[in-house]
């Protein structure tokens, strides 16, 4: 789908454009996570991938009520979405379910665990693309451009 409404919340982007904003929000919570702003980190993993999900809502030409409009309400949806993999249900379930550091429950972190919400927003992002795709594949995209050089 093209841009067909500059003032719509959801079609003033492309699905490309919703999905190239997702990897730049997880680059940005990758960083985060490197000087140990978990709250930020978090924040940026769930918003990139509801951004990512605003890339397969934008292919719809009635996006699915169910997933709201806000980037947590995405996030929220997917996670008990029986038409996606089991995989991207948990990603997405550990990113809604993982607390925000400074509430009043004190959660023991470690890289490990700030790994654990990367790869579930890669995972949540990878999903978004293949779907982007599936809808609208690229007219640059070609047959000949998948096969081996020579």
């Amino acid at each position: 789908m093209t841009v067909t409404d500059p003032k719509h919340w959801l079609y003033h982007r492309t699905p490309r454009q919703w999905l190239t904003l997702g990897r730049q929000e997880l680059e940005r919570g990758r960083a985060a996570f490197s000087q140990r702003d978990r709250k930020g980190a978090l924040t940026c993993c769930r918003r990139a991938a509801g951004m990512a999900l605003n890339g397969v809502l934008a292919t719809q030409s009635v996006p699915d009520l169910a997933y709201g409009q806000t980037y947590m309400d995405h996030v929220l949806a997917l996670q008990s979405d029986l038409g996606v993999p089991e995989r991207v249900r948990s990603a997405a379930q550990l990113l809604v379910q993982t607390p925000l550091p400074g509430a009043s429950i004190v959660v023991l972190r470690t890289i490990g665990s700030d790994e654990r919400i990367v790869e579930a927003t890669r995972d949540v992002l990878a999903h978004c693309y293949a779907m982007v795709i599936k809808s609208e594949p690229d007219p640059d995209d070609s047959d000949e451009a998948l096969q081996p050089s020579e």
